[in-house]
């Protein structure tokens, strides 16, 4: 048994209970995890970015992008074993991305471009943002010109 003090009172408790409270603390974390920022989830759009940060899984995807494809399909144009590609889909399903369903014996994978158009959609907010800023940027340094040119300098 271990004795924590919690609070002004001890407590004991065994290594099974505190497994359940630190399980309970996780779990509702993660319950939790999902924020919003700039009106938009930013989980999702983690799990998306990270799907997307690796060169492999965004060439799966072009791939994808021309129709669904086997996972045999997709193992054939990378030097990559079939557990490193199944990984990697494996990957891309977790960020839902992409779709995998059994047909008989094979496994086939769908794009699921609503994934992509989230990604999308935040990179254009941003997109406007700078625009914005650039214009405002632009105005200021003509005036500044302006002035240089009227004080003769």
């Amino acid at each position: 048994m271990l004795t924590l003090l919690m609070g002004s009172k001890n407590q004991r408790y065994r290594g099974s209970q505190i497994r359940e409270q630190k399980s309970r603390i996780a779990k509702f974390a993660l319950d939790n995890w999902p924020s919003i920022h700039n009106h938009m989830v930013v989980g999702s759009l983690n799990t998306t970015f990270a799907a997307l940060s690796d060169p492999t899984r965004r060439a799966m995807i072009e791939q994808l992008s021309r129709g669904p494809a086997s996972v045999h399909g997709l193992t054939e144009p990378f030097a990559l074993s079939q557990q490193m590609i199944s990984k990697h889909i494996a990957c891309l399903v977790r960020a839902r991305i992409v779709i995998k369903t059994k047909r008989g014996r094979e496994s086939v994978c769908t794009l699921r471009p609503e994934a992509i158009k989230t990604v999308s959609d935040w990179a254009i907010s941003y997109r406007r943002f700078w625009e914005e800023s650039f214009d405002k940027l632009e105005v200021v340094v003509n005036q500044m010109k302006k002035e240089e040119v009227r004080d003769g300098r």
